[in-house]
């Protein structure tokens, strides 16, 4: 049968142009795309499952655990008399803590805006100053 053929009698289902055998293969071809759409839905399901698991497994080893030993740190509050001859480089020195802060120069700044001070470089023998400072919870 020819092409034309083949191609009028599948767009009209009409059997009168097919004979058994002909109908036999057309059917098959249509079975194996089946097959073949059904793989390939399969394979694409599987890739996403497997990548779902690898997401999932990569995020949960991530993820940060802490050990038994961990002792939280806490932020807390001193009142400190500032003595003849201090200045506040000298009373931040005694409690900074590298690990809260970013540096140094930070941390003076902060000692600076809890006391509402302008000027660090300026403060007077018996004022008391707020120094915040970080320590294991008690």
């Amino acid at each position: 049968m020819t092409k034309a053929l083949m191609e009028a009698a599948s767009l009209y289902n009409d059997p009168r142009f097919l004979s058994k055998s002909e109908i036999r293969i057309r059917e098959n071809k249509k079975r194996r795309l089946r097959i073949v759409r059904r793989q390939k839905i399969a394979l694409f399901l599987g890739i996403a499952f497997i990548l779902f698991i690898i997401l999932f497994s990569s995020y949960s080893l991530m993820s940060v655990a802490q050990d038994d030993n961990f002792v939280p740190k806490c932020k807390y509050y001193k009142v400190l008399t500032v003595h003849a001859g201090d200045n506040i480089s000298q009373l931040a020195q005694e409690y900074f803590d590298e690990e809260e802060y970013e540096d140094f120069g930070s941390y003076v700044s902060e000692i600076c805006k809890i006391n509402q001070l302008t000027d660090s470089n300026f403060i007077k023998a018996g004022e008391n100053i707020v120094v915040p400072y970080y320590a294991e919870y008690k």
